[in-house]
């Protein structure tokens, strides 16, 4: 993926983090809209997307973990979809062969969408919450489980 950009634990000195951490913090706190100020002094105010991925991305550092931006139009493989899904790659494949997430073929190799990948884990992540909920209920009528 060449549009993928990644800052890996440790490359940011622990100092640096902080001082952009308290920035972005401070400017939160006062209600100001966050600005970035270009090289030549020009302000530019920060959408609040973009400030709540800056402060995301600097927690994540902080807390050891390193980051990735991946643009939603991007192809990964099936070795970094089943990655990104937390599951074996032959399980992935299964899944793509039963149709139940679209893929393309470049030369022999199987490529995803970024954002069919995403929709994907949002979907297994909702079933997997009723399934719970469904269960839970199931329990409490039965007398096996009080609140």
């Amino acid at each position: 993926m060449s549009d993928v950009l990644e800052v890996r634990p440790g490359e940011v000195p622990a100092k640096e983090l902080a001082e952009f951490e308290r920035a972005l913090e401070r400017r939160r706190r006062v209600g100001q809209t966050p600005r970035l100020i270009g090289p030549d002094g020009t302000a530019t105010e920060l959408p609040e997307g973009i400030h709540e991925l800056l402060v995301s991305i600097v927690e994540h550092l902080k807390a050891g973990n390193g980051v990735t931006v991946i643009p939603m139009h991007a192809e990964l493989t099936t070795v970094e979809a089943a990655e990104l899904l937390n599951v074996s790659r032959p399980f992935l494949i299964k899944q793509l062969e039963a149709g139940v997430l679209p893929y393309h073929m470049v030369g022999t190799h199987r490529r995803l969408r970024l954002a069919d990948v995403l929709a994907y884990r949002d979907r297994m992540d909702a079933e997997a919450e009723y399934a719970l909920a469904a269960m839970s209920a199931e329990a409490e009528d039965l007398g096996l489980y009080d609140k």
